[in-house]
């Protein structure tokens, strides 16, 4: 006659059943998480936050700004407003004036 397991045993196969299936669910979850940005970024990339149209890259002095095509709207990636802060007067006068119509 088998032997019943004691509710310590079937506690401890219940957790680890649990956990086995909390991970796989997990990363279940991961990798849809990585799609989701994945689409995101292909859905939004360069493309202007306030319309939604096509930004246009323009580099000055090692920095890449980006300039709405059609609200004309001027953006900065991480890092380039310091990068920015740090021009003199006649740089940032010159940099303005690149977006100038």
């Amino acid at each position: 006659m088998p032997k019943k397991p004691s509710e310590l045993e079937e506690e401890y196969f219940a957790r680890m059943e649990f956990e086995k299936r909390k991970k796989i669910e997990d990363e279940r979850h991961r990798q849809l998480a990585e799609q989701e940005k994945k689409r995101l970024k292909e859905l939004h990339y360069m493309r202007c936050p306030k319309c939604g149209m096509q930004l246009i890259e323009i580099g000055y002095k090692n920095i890449k700004i980006d300039k709405c095509s059609e609200c004309d709207g001027i953006w900065l990636d991480a890092g380039e407003l310091e990068t920015v802060s740090k021009l003199e007067k006649t740089g940032l006068d010159k940099l303005f004036g690149v977006f100038k119509k």
